[in-house]
């Protein structure tokens, strides 16, 4: 049998838990304890473990040799919620497949930095799929969280973000509308995209190719349609094809069902099989055009020669051999950076504030004049 009662001294949760045979188990050491065995205050071995201030190393090393001996490994994180009212906890919101986080070197780079961010607030990440409707995992409605980044916030997410707010947590989406009332990170992506576009007509090319980040949590493969765009619910998809259009309205559209070398090729052999062939085909994210790039040369077409190529991002790509991509780089550590900032902001009590990135236009080696 297991029950919990609390010490009054610290307000520790200290388990009573019986063994088979009725008799209790021992009692987890508190840092009352190890303060007692080492001769010292509570206050002092408490500072010891939090490192907030300053003890001289004979006091370190007998705080910490006593606390060897009891068996006491730290401040109990239950009970430092309970005093504090807080968890340390800062979930992430995605949408699909979590799995997806850790192939997709742009989100790497964003929860890197968020991470960094959120380092003055001393918190953890905890990861959630934006599937609140769903049983099992760490629920949005009651995970000990106290705050909350969304990733992307769409028509999607609208229940997720409403949850956030429901609870009246610190809440900061990363591209995504969540209206005036919410700090949001954003990114230039449609005139990003249309710089892109400019510098491929610029090299008189007019047969154009789109190959878009999936469109919405369903990641259907496939022609973008006026009906399918309308349904869309991605925001940097959506926003770079409406840069790109503005210089290429009659380019045909394909969307890909993930941001990867993979779905890049699947695409690109739908296009580069087509009549008439494109001479340029613009990727909306670098591991895209990566995919496109092979192939082409696959099929025996030289890039840029034969045709040209971009990508979205300005990530490092393996399998691009000596190719340097024409990109848009986009600061993807600084906008989690300044994602964590927020939240760490409005957990010291300020107010958050929206944060908007441009990204640097790069020529690369992928690019050429249209072929004649």
């Amino acid at each position: 049998m297991l029950s919990n009662r609390f010490d009054p001294r610290n307000g520790a949760a200290l388990s009573s838990e019986n063994g088979c045979d009725g008799t209790p188990a021992p009692r987890r050491p508190t840092i009352s304890d190890v303060a007692r065995a080492a001769g010292v205050s509570p206050s002092t071995a408490s500072v010891v473990f939090s490192g907030k201030a300053k003890v001289s190393d004979a006091t370190r090393d007998r705080v910490l040799a006593a606390a060897s001996d009891l068996g006491y490994a730290g401040p109990d994180p239950l009970a430092a919620s309970l005093r504090t009212g807080r968890s340390g906890i800062v979930a992430v919101v995605l949408e699909g497949a979590l799995r997806r986080t850790f192939l997709d070197p742009v989100t790497i780079a964003t929860m890197d930095g968020l991470t960094d961010g959120l380092a003055s607030a001393g918190a953890d990440v905890l990861l959630l799929r934006d599937e609140p409707h769903k049983p099992g995992g760490a629920a949005l409605t009651t995970a000990p969280i106290d705050a909350a980044v969304l990733l992307g916030c769409s028509t999607a997410t609208r229940e997720s973000l409403d949850i956030v707010r429901a609870r009246r947590l610190p809440l900061v989406v990363i591209e995504g509308d969540a209206g005036d009332a919410v700090p949001q990170i954003t990114l230039d992506n449609a005139e990003a995209a249309a710089g892109i576009a400019r510098h491929v007509r610029e090299l008189g090319h007019r047969e154009v190719a789109v190959v878009t980040l999936p469109l919405d949590v369903g990641r259907r493969r496939g022609p973008v349609s006026p009906e399918r765009l309308a349904r869309a619910t991605v925001a940097p998809a959506i926003q770079r094809l409406a840069g790109i259009r503005g210089v290429f309205p009659e380019a045909r559209v394909l969307s890909a069902a993930a941001s990867s070398i993979d779905e890049g090729v699947i695409a690109a052999g739908t296009l580069l099989d087509a009549d008439p062939r494109p001479t340029a085909i613009l990727a909306q994210s670098d591991m895209l055009a990566a995919g496109v790039i092979r192939a082409a040369e696959d099929r025996g077409l030289r890039v840029p020669e034969d045709l040209s190529v971009t990508g979205f991002d300005g990530v490092r790509v393996d399998g691009l051999g000596a190719h340097m991509l024409t990109t848009s780089v986009q600061p993807a550590t600084e906008k989690g950076r300044a994602a964590g900032a927020q939240i760490a902001a409005m957990l010291a009590g300020q107010a958050g504030e929206s944060v908007h990135f441009t990204c640097r236009f790069r020529a690369g080696s992928t690019t050429a004049p249209a072929p004649r």
